[in-house]
């Protein structure tokens, strides 16, 4: 991790891509020590909050005599209109069995507990959240009793009126501290979490019209459990951030994209570092034009008030142009060639302005004239508009098919790798082989030579045992010899 950012929004300006860095209020305003304070990026100073007393607010309780916002454990935060809705968490305090909800006001840093209605759910923690338009979607958690629930509910913020929906089959395991964003406000994502004793790294998405669950493949980085991060999502790119999984803390910051289900990491950092961590808060920002993550607080042994930024490295700016079909160069081409039609300087202020500017800025007797000519370029935009769509759509899929190709240039990549290291290892015991066989090439010319050696010493030896056989032999007939002479002498006598 680089060095960190002071409280200046030149110092964010120049920060690096895709790199957190720990971030130093302005004016060396105090960090909060409990959950309850506003951090300002229009000031970058911290500020307290205080007890709503203001009427007028829909549904609000004034009943409490109480400043300080209520110490919650496990709630969730999601922001609508001017407001931080806060839902459902554990308090020592309140004695209720149902959820709870507040308001805090970020023009003004009050907050006030609000009254809802209908089939209000039990109390809970580590569900999650989300907000399309006006409805607060609400899954999972863990009741008071340890409970594991993967029940959904909705709440209208307009009314304040909870409703339970009932889904199809084939949706997560009763969970909690799972992660959860709405994409194309239609589709529910739902991502790890835990039980009791297991992290959960699996998907599921809910589509919002037909209420069914479904599990969709992923493609990309392999992505561990965990439970207990934070996220938030950016266009159609989801950023995941700490977590852990009951052993040690998640270090790496992940993204998967929406639209196609592709898990990336970001960045990591090292073991045990704040970001690294369970029940930290994830939110986006844009500081001159460019996008920033925004990370705080958490517990990984101890438990942190430190405020931590990325600048997000722009994605998807570019659409790809290689692999382009020559339907897709035709029908870009044809775009083009008719967009170069009307740059003609009366046509283009025509385009430029809506009916009412036309109508304004033209005589009244020309007006059917005019008329005409924008119904003829509305027309003509409205043919341009549907090659432009089709073009996208193929560069979309072309997009898709590279991505693929790239994923699957990455595994072949990583086995061609695989297979050098082994041709490494076949041919360094190649060389040893060689070495064995020369030395034993060595060997056997000593042996050959040995064996030489030996059989002429086999020969002396025979030619030494030849002549000992006939020394004896001599000596033999010299004594029978001269006995049978003393034989003969005998006779005569």
């Amino acid at each position: 991790m680089g060095e960190g950012i002071n409280g200046d929004a030149g110092d964010l300006a120049a920060a690096p891509y895709d790199q957190w860095l720990p971030f130093s209020p302005a004016g060396g305003s105090p960090r909060p020590s409990a959950r309850y304070k506003v951090f300002d990026f229009r000031t970058l100073k911290w500020s307290a909050l205080s007890a709503a007393r203001d009427s007028s607010q829909l549904n609000i309780e004034n009943n409490t005599t109480d400043p300080s916002f209520p110490a919650l454990a496990g709630h969730s935060l999601v922001n609508w209109k001017n407001y931080i809705v806060v839902v459902a968490g554990n308090t020592r305090t309140s004695t209720s069995n149902k959820v709870s909800v507040w308001l805090i006001n970020v023009e003004t840093n009050s907050w006030s507990s609000v009254d809802t209605y209908g089939k209000v759910p039990i109390s809970r923690g580590g569900q999650s959240v989300s907000l399309v338009g006006s409805r607060l979607i609400m899954f999972g958690g863990e009741d008071n009793k340890r409970r594991l629930l993967n029940d959904l509910h909705i709440l209208d913020l307009e009314t304040m009126m909870w409703e339970e929906v009932k889904t199809g089959k084939g949706g997560p395991a009763p969970r909690y501290d799972h992660s959860a964003a709405v994409y194309a406000d239609q589709y529910l994502l739902i991502f790890g979490g835990s039980s009791h004793s297991t992290c959960f790294s699996d998907l599921y998405l809910l589509d919002l019209q037909t209420m069914e669950w479904s599990q969709p493949d992923t493609q990309g980085a392999h992505i561990n459990p965990r439970s207990g991060h934070a996220c938030t999502m950016i266009d159609e790119n989801w950023y995941i951030v700490g977590g852990g999984d009951n052993a040690s803390g998640s270090t790496d910051t992940i993204m998967m994209n929406s639209s196609k289900f592709v898990w990336s990491v970001v960045t990591s950092v090292p073991a045990r570092d704040p970001l690294a961590c369970e029940g930290l808060t994830l939110c986006s920002t844009t500081v001159d034009g460019e996008k920033f993550l925004v990370a705080f607080g958490g517990y990984n042994g101890q438990y942190n008030n430190e405020i931590f930024v990325m600048k997000l490295k722009p994605r998807n700016l570019v659409q790809p142009r290689l692999l382009q079909s020559p339907a897709a160069a035709a029908a870009a081409a044809s775009v083009t060639a008719a967009y170069a039609v009307i740059t003609d300087e009366k046509t283009r202020d025509i385009v430029a302005t809506d009916d009412l500017d036309v109508k304004r800025v033209q005589p009244s007797g020309s007006s059917k004239q005019i008329t005409t000519e924008l119904d003829a370029l509305n027309g003509e935009k409205g043919k341009l508009e549907s090659r432009l769509a089709e073009v996208r759509d193929e560069n979309s899929k072309l997009k898709d098919r590279l991505d693929m190709v790239k994923l699957s240039h990455g595994e072949l990549t990583k086995e061609l790798k695989s297979v050098q290291h082994q041709l490494a290892a076949e041919g360094s015991r190649c060389q040893k082989l060689e070495s064995q066989i020369a030395a034993a090439h060595k060997r056997l010319e000593s042996t050959d030579s040995l064996e030489n050696e030996l059989e002429v010493l086999r020969q002396q030896i025979s030619q030494v045992e030849q002549t000992m056989t006939t020394a004896q032999r001599q000596k033999s007939g010299g004594v029978w010899k001269w006995v049978a002479g003393s034989a003969e002498i005998s006779d005569d006598e």
